[in-house]
């Protein structure tokens, strides 16, 4: 309500302003019929003023205003990644029993196209994980995700992530994923199904958080290529990852 009065004042101190300004002019100049030709003038590019103003530069606005956020949120994601996804990649790959074929859309070459991470995001999506909870570690997995809870809990309160709604899902995944490791004080002995069930928890982070690690080297290629290049030579899935750089890279 506050607000709308405010509008209804400058509106109407705006109105008085133009229209004293009117009477000037005809006070002054005695001319009636060229101050209204001229009043009915500027009304008339009135319609022209709006669709500029509305289509064109709000969109302009509209537009910067979305990079800006991309950016911020890119932020977050890099953030997360180096604090928490790089080392999640590397604790769910020991539950896979395909690891060559994930490894093979996930190697990045400094030369990849933005046509390249596509088609290895597309291959990632069609590839059969062949997660089982039962091929690794469970304890030390729950003890990293434990670990880093905090972390978590900080980006889902952040409210710039609810303009990303891939990533929300991958923090959600991840999240739950954290929540059934916690809850469970022992994974010695549990029944199939909870083995099943806690497969396909691993399943859906590994598959969120690998796909969407290629979208963040894709925009780390375009935007920022120090970055780009230290994390190629980090990549998770690279056994031999090494940040010294070798002469022939």
């Amino acid at each position: 309500m506050k607000q709308m009065r405010w509008y209804l004042s400058l509106s109407i101190v705006l109105i008085a302003l133009s229209a004293v300004f009117y009477l000037i002019q005809v006070e002054i100049f005695h001319k009636e019929g060229d101050t209204l030709f001229y009043m009915l003038q500027d009304i008339a590019f009135v319609p022209v003023q709006v669709l500029l103003v509305t289509l064109f530069l709000n969109q302009l606005l509209t537009v910067r205003e979305r990079r800006a956020k991309f950016k911020k949120l890119n932020m977050l994601i890099g953030t997360f990644y180096i604090e928490v996804g790089t080392e999640l990649i590397k604790q769910l790959t020991k539950f896979s029993s395909d690891v060559s074929s994930v490894q093979e859309r996930m190697l990045v070459m400094p030369q990849w196209t933005d046509r390249d991470f596509v088609a290895a995001q597309d291959a990632l999506q069609r590839t059969d994980l062949g997660i089982d909870s039962r091929k690794a570690d469970l304890n030390e997995l729950k003890g990293f995700l434990i670990a880093k809870r905090n972390f978590l809990l900080s980006l889902l309160a952040n409210p710039n992530l609810l303009e990303h709604d891939i990533f929300t899902d991958l923090l959600w995944a991840v999240f739950h994923l954290a929540e059934e490791l916690y809850v469970r004080e022992s994974f010695d002995g549990l029944p199939k199904a909870d083995y099943d069930h806690l497969s396909g928890d691993i399943k859906r982070a590994y598959g969120h958080i690998t796909v969407e690690w290629l979208s963040y080297m894709k925009h780390l290629k375009t935007d920022y290529p120090y970055l780009f290049s230290l994390a190629v030579r980090m990549n998770p899935m690279d056994r031999n990852a090494d940040p010294v750089l070798k002469e022939n890279t």
